[in-house]
């Protein structure tokens, strides 16, 4: 994964410590810093231990060490993903002032029983479409996750006006458009999606 502002190239490896890693978590740490190297950037380590059950006691030591008999080096210290939680609760908090976030209830479950009702057919393998059950309100259920309001122009004019950046792509909401991302792969070449009609509002906190 990568990032580029003003032509600084950021590359990172992100490994959940739940253990030492494993031939291809290896392989695609090399790959991730030959291409900031490529690009004469900076590699960084952001260690993904928010889910902490899974978590393994000095894990991320290991996985350091073995990082760095490769060769591998971060060229700044790594990132711990749960240290980070007040940042990602402010972002949040922002989100849900705008009318950008609300909270959701639903199980998979759930998902699949409203998408029946709706007469959607889901096809084998593809990802669970959100239906926005939760979107005026939970009825009295408690909370298991929050979601992106990926309606915004319809549901929110006001926020919609604004251009901001959520989670590791860049979705850009201005007055006209309120569900296309669009960016650029290196294979493929420019790719959109319309997030609204293929995932529907997505998961941005369990």
């Amino acid at each position: 994964m990568h990032s580029a502002n003003s032509g600084n190239y950021r590359g990172r490896f992100a490994p959940s410590p739940t253990g030492p890693l494993h031939a291809g978590s290896l392989v695609a740490a090399l790959a991730s810093w030959l291409d900031a190297r490529a690009h004469h950037g900076s590699w960084l380590l952001r260690i993904e231990d928010i889910d902490t059950p899974r978590c393994v006691a000095g894990a991320e030591k290991v996985i350091s060490q073995q990082l760095a008999a490769c060769g591998l080096i971060p060229d700044e210290p790594p990132v711990y993903q749960y240290e980070r939680g007040k940042l990602y609760q402010q972002a949040l908090d922002s989100l849900v002032a705008q009318g950008m976030a609300y909270p959701c209830a639903c199980t998979r479950r759930d998902i699949a029983k409203a998408l029946i009702a709706a007469g959607i057919t889901r096809q084998r393998h593809a990802q669970l479409f959100y239906p926005g059950t939760c979107r005026h309100g939970t009825d009295g259920r408690p909370a298991r996750a929050w979601r992106f309001l990926t309606d915004i122009s319809k549901q929110n004019s006001a926020a919609a006006q604004s251009t901001f950046t959520l989670c590791a792509i860049s979705l850009v909401a201005h007055s006209k458009i309120c569900n296309e991302v669009t960016w650029s792969d290196r294979r493929l070449g420019p790719q959109t999606q319309d997030v609204g009609s293929h995932t529907g509002d997505f998961i941005l906190k369990r």
